[in-house]
């Protein structure tokens, strides 16, 4: 995970959080999150990318639609990710309750 961008993590996160994302659910998650358009040259290269890494697959819908799942490692990269950053956070967060 520490070579990705924080776009390519946030596109990891979207697709573990839905089921078989579309690449256009996916746009319209994150554009809701950076309350800005995603342009398509943007999200599917690094979308490719994450794919290109194994941590994501790539299936076919059908012939103009793809899905993507989050791959066996790629869980594991996000949960890796998790733990490292709850080492940092968690004790701020649990105090500003």
């Amino acid at each position: 995970m520490y070579d990705l961008t924080a776009f390519q993590r946030d596109i990891l996160y979207v697709i573990a959080g839905q089921s078989d994302p579309h690449g256009l659910a996916i746009k319209d998650e994150l554009e809701e999150y950076y309350e800005n358009e995603v342009h398509h040259g943007r999200l599917y290269p690094n979308l490719d990318e994450v794919v290109d890494k194994g941590l994501v697959e790539k299936g076919e819908a059908d012939k103009r639609t793809n899905y993507y799942t989050i791959t066996a490692r790629g869980q594991r990269e996000l949960e890796d990710r998790r733990k490292w950053e709850d080492q940092y956070v968690d004790e701020l967060l649990s105090n500003s309750e």
